[in-house]
């Protein structure tokens, strides 16, 4: 835990000027950063009496150990530069708005040749237009099925619909009159996309110039006698009115706006935003924080609108925004809004009206997820710590390991022998921190040798970071070192270290990794291995193992870490072998791409035959000057060649002369396909 005072900055150093400061733990990461009108004025609140700090403020800076900042001109600039450098560095103190899901939204591909109507989540792509988001995709596809009645768009996938254009017949949605066919040439592409655009304006809410243009059709069709055309058109009426019920009009000025609320407690924070356009609810998103810092109301609205039109232009940003508080101060919020818009925009809190009643609406939801997220994560907290106090009372550690890692080895018969490391933290996976390794000290099968070589690659690369960051500098000027960079702020590979090593093995592989730490001189990381058999905690230096028992929490815990850790290192295994078996020597010759390699494999049959080849044949084919021949010809000749595929069921010998062989020692196939289950290759061993 830092002083404060120890990185406090001189009087007069900080600029009493708009800008955005960055607060750095002692191992260079960012934890938190923040805005300020005047930075001279809001770091000053930072290092007073800690006595006098709100307890997670309190926290921050004594985690901390500097603090920097940047000058920048206006408040609406230190705006910008905060939401880009918060979804950078991902500041641990700072207020995140999670979503417990990918909301979905109804899109259509404006950017194709054919539009296609269909469900997406997660980024969102050019020239696509997107409505919502939906709580639930069924709520989409419901929709959407009562429209394609008077709105036939394609729906199908780009495979469905070459497969449709290939046998000239449209799939099931075409026969039953929910897609206008262009896959079979029913409808021109202009005449489809006319036809998505009309979708897509009824979605954007101009609903009354359709029904109104399909009523006078009918009223037409029956003064003309065409009884079942009216039929029709009074049935894609009834689907339309339908589908228009499932988003009741809330607003009956047909506003385009998004109200957002907030429901808090001294701990959390949860955001609900109804999307309104064309005076209906057309989505629906809600997230939740915790709140490390003290904060007001206003600034985590002010997040909120940070997080929610961040990545937004345009119409994406309505023209009114209705929140239960103002960001204080207002105005480059507003400014910052309108400039990603293009046009005004109006923040204001609502008093009275449909808005005010709305707004009422929408805080009940807030406090219903609120109330919900806190029932849920009550027993999921309360499971995880009771499972890291279980294993910090088994192993006798001092305290609770809130970050684990794990290591174990795979390899298939001693060949392509490889390694993961797999990052727990607060008792949940973070993938992000993820890490492979290949064996590269020697050859062969040796989980105990791999498991040294893989922990003193990890923790060695730890040290040269802690060196490079001058955490062992001792000229007193902490961790701040010469040549550091932005980028020291981000994470980076192997730079934290772990309270507790977990491999997956029983005593060897423990006392393996116990070595490797002791050769590097590290000596506060704990250590301790799985046992798969009987599930047994081993820890170095002890002839028993810790038995927890089977209803142990904090076995689970272990379990789960050690099965990732296996799932990662097998998948890697297969992954790496898979490129092996696939490979040929003439994968080895430089400067000879894809296509060149499958031209010589074309024009030779086999790889046997162009191993025979000449020079001169070889410059035979379209593409293969003389100089490549000779290489390809060199690079060959050094290859060993394929040996033999064998029966295995009567152990003959079988002559190599399929010509689709594609080099791979004992394998035959077509190259560049995965080999079959059933190959020699795949059958001798079993993954470990």
């Amino acid at each position: 835990m830092a002083d404060p005072s120890s990185y406090r900055p001189k009087p007069g150093e900080i600029p009493d000027s708009p800008g955005v400061y960055r607060f750095r733990d002692e191992h260079r990461r960012v934890i938190y950063v923040g805005k300020a009108k005047s930075l001279r004025q809001r770091l000053a609140n930072y290092f007073q009496d800690l006595a006098g700090l709100h307890p997670r403020t309190r926290t921050m800076v004594t985690t901390a150990a500097s603090v920097e900042w940047t000058v920048v001109s206006t408040e609406v600039e230190a705006l910008q530069l905060e939401y880009s450098w918060i979804k950078e560095y991902d500041p641990r103190f700072n207020v995140k708005y999670r979503d417990d899901k990918s909301y979905p939204y109804l899109a259509v591909t404006m950017n194709e040749e054919f539009p296609r109507v269909q469900v997406m989540r997660g980024h969102k792509k050019k020239g696509v237009r997107y409505f919502g988001p939906y709580a639930h995709a069924w709520a989409i596809r419901d929709t959407v099925d009562l429209l394609l009645r008077v709105f036939p768009v394609r729906t199908c996938s780009a495979g469905v619909f070459r497969n449709a254009a290939r046998t000239g017949r449209p799939c099931l949605l075409g026969y039953i009159g929910k897609c206008s066919a262009p896959c079979v040439g029913r409808i021109g592409a202009e005449e489809h996309r006319a036809l998505a655009g009309e979708f897509c304006d009824f979605m954007a809410g101009r609903t009354g110039t359709h029904i109104r243009r399909l009523e006078q059709e009918m009223t037409r069709a029956a003064e003309e006698m065409e009884y079942e055309r009216a039929a029709r058109l009074r049935d894609d009426i009834e689907a339309l009115k339908k589908a228009m019920e499932k988003n009741a009009v809330v607003l009956a000025d047909a506003t385009d706006a998004d109200l957002i609320a907030v429901a808090e407690d001294e701990l959390e924070a949860a955001v609900q935003i109804f999307h309104v356009r064309g005076g209906r609810v057309r989505g629906q998103r809600g997230w939740v924080t915790d709140k490390v810092e003290e904060i007001t109301t206003g600034a985590l609205v002010e997040h909120a609108l940070q997080q929610l039109y961040g990545e937004e232009t345009g119409d994406a940003v309505p023209r009114e925004v209705l929140v239960p508080a103002l960001p204080d101060p207002v105005e480059p919020v507003q400014e910052w809004l309108a400039g990603r818009r293009g046009s005004g925009v109006s923040l204001r809190v609502p008093q009275r009206g449909d808005k005010k009643a709305l707004m009422e609406t929408v805080q009940r939801n807030a406090q219903q997820a609120l109330a919900l997220h806190k029932t849920k994560r009550a027993s999921d907290l309360t499971t995880r710590s009771r499972a890291l106090e279980e294993i910090a009372e088994a192993l006798d550690l001092d305290s609770a390991p809130l970050r684990i890692e794990c290591y174990d080895i795979s390899h298939l018969q001693g060949d392509d022998v490889v390694a993961s490391m797999v990052v727990f933290e607060d008792g949940l996976a973070r993938k992000s921190e993820y890490r492979r390794f290949q064996i590269k000290g020697f050859r062969g099968q040796d989980d105990v040798r791999s498991m040294h070589e893989v922990i003193t690659r990890r923790f060695r690369r730890y040290l040269a970071e802690k060196e490079r960051t001058g955490e062992w500098a001792d000229d007193g000027d902490g961790p701040l070192a010469d040549g550091l960079t932005e980028e020291d702020g981000r994470p980076r590979k192997f730079a934290y270290p772990p309270q507790l090593v977990v491999v997956d093995g029983g005593a060897p592989q423990v006392a393996a990794a116990r070595r490797a730490l002791d050769e590097l001189g590290i000596d506060d990381i704990a250590v301790c291995g799985l046992a798969k058999r009987l599930e047994e905690v081993w820890v170095p230096g002890d002839d028993d193992p810790v038995v927890l028992p089977r209803t142990s929490e904090g076995l689970y815990l272990l379990q789960r870490v050690r099965d990732e850790a296996h799932r990662f290192a097998i998948t890697y295994q297969r992954t790496k072998r898979a490129r092996r078996l696939r490979s040929s020597p003439l994968d080895d010759v430089p400067g000879l791409g894809e296509t060149r390699k499958q031209a010589l494999l074309r024009h030779f049959g086999s790889l046997k035959r162009l191993r025979s080849a000449t020079v001169d044949q070889i410059c035979e084919v379209p593409g293969i000057g003389r100089k490549t021949a000779e290489t390809v010809a060199v690079a060959l000749a050094r290859a060993a060649p394929a040996a033999p595929a064998v029966n295995t069921a009567t152990g003959e010998i079988i002559d190599d002369t399929d010509d689709t062989d594609d080099g791979a020692p004992g394998v035959t196939g077509v190259p560049g396909e995965p080999v079959p289950a059933g190959a020699p290759e795949e059958r001798r061993g079993q993954e470990t």
